[in-house]
């Protein structure tokens, strides 16, 4: 099975073709996709996605980026809103200092109250993080160490010394359209290094699309050339590389049930 673990189809992007989009990704073999929450405040949008269609799933979260609206968001309202049937994770949350769109203290605060709401529910925690290795790795570790959960780097790309550091929590990584990209070879390197049990795949669409549609729209229907990518770099077949992948998916989202 081919599963888009992170996909943004609630976006305005999609408005006018949605259900094409769905149709499309349905035909190229995705058998399951995540829709990602991106702020609480619009999670009803996000979660009607998955509510339509019984081979799409949700999380619950607010992105780095949009921390700022809700500086005081606390646990007890992810908790709260995780227990709908059709949430499978905690996020995306995480630290974004190449934006800076939130105040840094603030999207530290605001990710922490996600963690703890990853360790509350036993949710996997779906982490963004981009120029903020070390400050990323101090988090998580306390946070850990305050008592463990399952966590996602998802779209990795920050540098080895983080990823060595996630690993050791027992992190699942996502690989995107990125690794296909031609500068993109330190991305490359270190998904080489993954944990070959703990590694997923993504889209991130709209963004991100892979070689040979960059710079298009990205959409589910474009996974299997990151698959082929990544069955590239580790040197696996195609049919290990969907395998692998699908395992790792649902050892980590285990609150879906696998067909």
């Amino acid at each position: 099975m081919l599963i888009d673990s992170h996909v943004n189809l609630h976006a305005p992007q999609f408005a006018d073709d949605r259900q094409a989009v769905i149709d499309r990704a349905r035909e190229a073999g995705i058998g399951l996709m995540v829709n990602i929450s991106d702020k609480v405040s619009t999670f009803d949008v996000t979660y009607a996605v998955a509510e339509a269609n019984p081979d799409i799933w949700a999380t619950v979260g607010t992105h780095p980026h949009e921390a700022k609206e809700n500086p005081q968001l606390k646990a007890d309202e992810l908790i709260r809103l995780a227990d709908r049937p059709r949430v499978v994770g905690i996020g995306e949350c995480g630290l974004d200092f190449h934006y800076d769109l939130s105040p840094r203290d603030i999207q530290a605060a605001v990710f922490r109250q996600h963690a703890i709401a990853a360790r509350e529910t036993g949710l996997p925690l779906v982490v963004h993080t981009r120029e903020a290795d070390e400050v990323m790795g101090d988090i998580l570790e306390e946070e850990y160490a305050a008592g463990p959960f399952r966590l996602l780097m998802h779209c990795y790309t920050s540098g080895p010394e983080l990823a060595r550091r996630c690993a050791a929590l027992g992190a699942w990584f996502s690989v995107s359209g990125i690794a296909t990209f031609k500068a993109a070879q330190e991305v490359r390197d270190i998904i080489a290094d993954m944990p070959a049990d703990r590694i997923i795949v993504e889209t991130d669409c709209p963004y991100l699309a892979p070689v040979p549609m960059r710079g298009r729209r990205n959409e589910p229907a474009f996974l299997p050339h990151i698959l082929a990518k990544l069955a590239e770099i580790r040197g696996w077949t195609a049919a290990e590389a969907e395998q692998r992948t699908e395992d790792a998916f649902f050892a980590l989202f285990d609150r879906i049930p696998r067909p």
